[in-house]
């Protein structure tokens, strides 16, 4: 069989997840704190037919060298990144709207205290007076515990160094200071859904720290840091892997028409 054949096949697989990780991206153009995918591609392995030869002299004549030559054999997937570049960041006045100006991640603790990170800052206080994000995981404080506000708050206000001020009978007590989190390489962290992200092998150590201290981000109440979704730069890479697409597939229909010119030779 043809090379070629089997060259467009992996073109086109790879194109394929290109555009399933495209229409994820515009799936969730609107959704807060999630970050954009990309893929990346690279060619696959070569097959040599003629190796390198460097220049020699025989017999008193200067032979130039000989580069190798190589058929590819298709290309295959190198990468598919997610992009942690901030959001647009879009106002709600909403108190308990959250985003984060600079470098680091919220922390949440799921029920069976397991820890995620997430910029999308929509939180809430439950029935116990405790703080949660919209998937009911307690927010944590810069000791790593979850911060409770209470039940009989009359007000409640956070300042950009994520100090939780809280009223009650007319004072005003900061109650808790909201953590914040930042990784060596926050690209290796793994997606848990829901807006969330999971710390994995490559994503490094959680450093934990303060808001608008030793490089943290400060926190803005009142503003949700959204999607960093470009739709015109979407619609344009969908473009390029329709195309991308339908040329392998042009590839495989014409080395179909080869082997089809093949075998007539035997009529």
């Amino acid at each position: 069989m043809l090379r070629s054949m089997y060259s467009g096949i992996s073109g086109m697989k790879n194109f394929q997840t290109k555009l399933d990780v495209i229409g994820n991206n515009v799936a969730n153009v609107n959704t807060a704190g999630f970050k954009k995918g990309r893929v990346l591609f690279k060619d696959m392995i070569s097959q040599q037919v003629g190796s390198a030869n460097a220049p020699t002299n025989q017999n008193g004549v200067n032979l130039g060298g000989i580069n190798a030559k190589q058929i590819g054999l298709g290309s295959q997937i190198q990468s598919i990144d997610t992009l942690h570049t901030e959001g647009s960041t879009q106002s709600t006045g909403r108190t308990l709207d959250l985003s984060i100006a600079g470098d680091g991640y919220f922390r949440v603790q799921s029920g069976s205290g397991e820890e995620f990170y997430t910029r999308a800052g929509n939180f809430y206080v439950d029935a116990s007076g405790a703080l949660v994000n919209g998937n009911g995981y307690r927010v944590l404080n810069t000791n790593n515990q979850a911060i409770t506000i209470g039940t009989n708050a009359e007000d409640i206000a956070i300042d950009t160094s994520g100090r939780i001020n809280v009223k009650v009978n007319g004072n005003w007590n900061v109650v808790s200071t909201l953590g914040l989190t930042r990784f060596s390489n926050p690209e290796g962290l793994e997606k848990a859904g829901g807006s969330l992200f999971q710390s994995s092998a490559n994503s490094g150590t959680p450093l934990n720290g303060t808001p608008g201290a030793d490089g943290y981000g400060e926190v803005m109440s009142g503003s949700l840091e959204m999607s960093n979704v470009d739709l015109s730069e979407e619609f344009t890479d969908m473009i390029v892997a329709q195309r991308g697409f339908q040329a392998n597939t042009k590839v495989i229909t014409t080395s179909d028409e080869v082997l089809q010119e093949l075998l007539n030779l035997k009529r």
